[in-house]
């Protein structure tokens, strides 16, 4: 008799989905038909470390996970109108297991279905505020897919419009006024170490003038966290008058060690957004939080937004779960120690294989940047695997799948936190076979290796 849950046997001969990969291919993209742990099983039976998940934070089929979503399929069906216990008591576990250390910054949160809505949602809640239209980002961003959110994601190829094989694109038109700031510089393995050009930036802070909001994440497009630059940013946002958004929705819940990005600066933003990992992949679930100076400026005001599923039950047992689990195993904890094994594998790797131009990151979030398509001009409209695709192709074949974010050049490494030391080095084995392919690709086609 089939196990309810083993979805390979309903896998249909012809498939109706519209699908879009996280990996650019030009062949048929690998199946997955089920998972635990930290692995994923593939239909043709070979078994892989999931070496990309930012949402599966503590893996798949974790038991905790399951057992609060069965509990959860005997609540009320009840939408976001209405008020209920279940929904307020884990924005109350979420302000005081994640947010303690930050208790007196935190005014309130509002659940929401993903990080593109949290976004779009935080986005627009500041336009309403501040009566500005124009917002800021920066360099190689991505904030989601809907609304407001699609238009801070300056990575070219997330356009979200189409892109032909055969070359060319058609993206979606602007629906508001976007500056981009230039982004912190360099990585832990580059030519020159991780750092903000302070010139460069301060000459782009007063793009936030006349700005609604600016928004940072810490992680997309291969670009990481540096206190001064939040800080210089965020300083400069306040004397604008605008609001500043911390995007954690890859970063959240230890993902680079402790809960939060956002923390290691001495800074504070207005609106922190959340999505991915918040309900560690047991349901779809996001979340605007924002500050307890924010509310206060909302006094008296009805913030005009609702959905149906906002705050549904099965999305906020998932949440309360997660982070009891993840505070039970000091999961941002170990994600601090694991890190130094990370580096020194990243470094040998990188010195080991000329076909990596660059390798950036911090705790259980990586990105490897290889020698190839400049990510300025990609819009995903070749017909050609580009080589960051074929390397994860490759790194497949010996046990871990690795994604690409899109990005024709750059693989990133997101396992999730339950991943032990000897997959780490199982993952890293795959990438070090993978990586290979890289190599013979600067050799024969005589691509150099500075920029």
């Amino acid at each position: 008799m089939t196990a309810f849950g083993d979805c390979r046997q309903y896998a249909p001969s012809v498939s109706f989905i519209l699908h879009t990969g996280l990996n650019s291919h030009d062949s048929e993209p690998l199946r997955i038909a089920a998972a635990s742990g930290v692995h994923f099983e593939l239909e043709d039976g070979r078994r892989l470390i999931d070496a990309s998940n930012t949402a599966g934070a503590l893996g798949h089929e974790h038991p905790k996970m399951v057992e609060a979503i069965e509990q959860a399929a005997k609540s009320p069906v009840i939408n976001e109108g209405w008020l209920w216990p279940g929904r307020e008591q884990a924005a109350s576990d979420l302000v005081e297991i994640a947010f303690a250390d930050d208790l007196d910054w935190v005014g309130a949160v509002r659940f929401c279905l993903s990080g593109s809505e949290a976004n779009d949602l935080a986005l627009s809640l500041a336009q309403a505020i501040t009566g500005r239209r124009r917002l800021v980002t920066r360099e190689r961003a991505y904030h989601g897919m809907t609304g407001l959110a699609r238009e801070m994601t300056v990575q070219p190829h997330w356009h979200g419009g189409l892109s032909s094989i055969g070359g060319g694109y058609e993206p979606v038109p602007a629906a508001t006024d976007v500056s981009v700031l230039p982004p912190p510089r360099g990585g832990k393995f580059d030519e020159a170490p991780r750092h903000t050009d302070v010139a460069e930036l301060a000459a782009a802070l007063p793009l936030l003038g006349d700005a609604a909001a600016v928004i940072l994440d810490y992680t997309q497009g291969g670009i990481y966290h540096l206190p001064d630059y939040q800080d210089a940013v965020a300083k400069a946002a306040r004397e604008a008058q605008a609001l500043w958004i911390a995007d954690e929705v890859v970063t959240g819940f230890g993902r680079v060690g402790g809960w939060f990005g956002f923390q290691r600066a001495s800074s504070r933003p207005d609106i922190v957004t959340l999505g991915k990992p918040v309900g560690a992949g047991g349901a779809p679930v996001g979340a605007v939080v924002l500050s307890r100076e924010l509310v206060d400026r909302l006094d008296g005001k009805s913030w005009q937004t609702y959905s149906t599923f906002r705050g549904h039950p099965l999305s906020v047992a998932a949440v309360r779960a997660h982070l009891e689990t993840s505070q039970t195993l000091g999961l941002s904890e170990r994600t601090r120690e694991l890190e130094p094994i990370v580096d020194r594998a990243l470094g040998e790797l990188a010195a080991s294989h000329p076909g990596v131009r660059r390798v950036d990151g911090d705790g259980l979030h990586w990105t490897v940047e290889l020698h190839g398509v400049d990510w300025r001009t990609w819009h995903a409209d070749s017909p050609v695997s580009p080589i960051a695709t074929r390397v994860a192709d490759r790194a497949a074949e010996r046990g871990a799948l690795f994604g690409t974010s899109g990005e024709p050049s750059s693989l990133f490494i997101s396992p999730p936190l339950i991943i032990d030391e000897k997959e780490l080095e199982e993952l890293f084995e795959a990438l070090d076979f993978g990586l290979e392919l890289a190599d013979e690709e600067v050799a024969n086609r005589g691509i150099p290796t500075t920029d």
